[in-house]
């Protein structure tokens, strides 16, 4: 009787098999741990952008930067504040910023007390803002994982 040095057809299909459930288990929990990141880097994001602000109203008489281009301001301030640009992980492309918005019912960085920066977070469609008058911070029930900050409060 001949013995055989390989494997047969059946023992490589069922080793297959096997490896393809274990890929089929794994990309879900992957997928999860990209989303986890992406939040982290998010709620990081935020809290630095929170700090630049602070930084800039203490630094220029007690007045946040203008809500456009905040980044730009934040960059070209004196002393430097901020880096470089920071990009919403959830934004609808690669370049797109955090959300920063003075309080509602401000009319200007001259009597804004209160702000609120924010990610759009996993859904796409967060959105937050804080009153001017209360500091009372409202964040949408359309999608409640926007990842936000503020001095102002729930």
């Amino acid at each position: 009787m001949r013995k055989s040095k390989g494997f047969t057809l059946i023992e490589l299909l069922i080793v297959m098999a096997v490896i393809a459930i274990l890929i089929a288990i794994a990309i879900p929990s992957f997928r999860g741990m990209q989303n986890e990141a992406r939040k982290t880097k998010a709620q990081g994001d935020v809290r630095v952008v929170k700090i630049a602000v602070e930084s800039y109203y203490k630094n220029h008489n007690n007045e946040y930067p203008a809500a456009a281009n905040y980044q730009a301001t934040l960059l070209a301030a004196s002393p430097r504040i901020l880096e470089s640009n920071l990009y919403d992980p959830f934004g609808l492309t690669s370049t797109t910023a955090y959300v920063y918005a003075l309080g509602t019912g401000s009319t200007g960085v001259s009597d804004a007390k209160y702000y609120i920066i924010y990610s759009v977070g996993p859904g796409g469609a967060g959105s937050a803002a804080v009153d001017n008058a209360t500091g009372v911070v409202t964040v949408s029930s359309a999608d409640a994982g926007a990842i936000w900050d503020s001095n102002g409060h729930l």
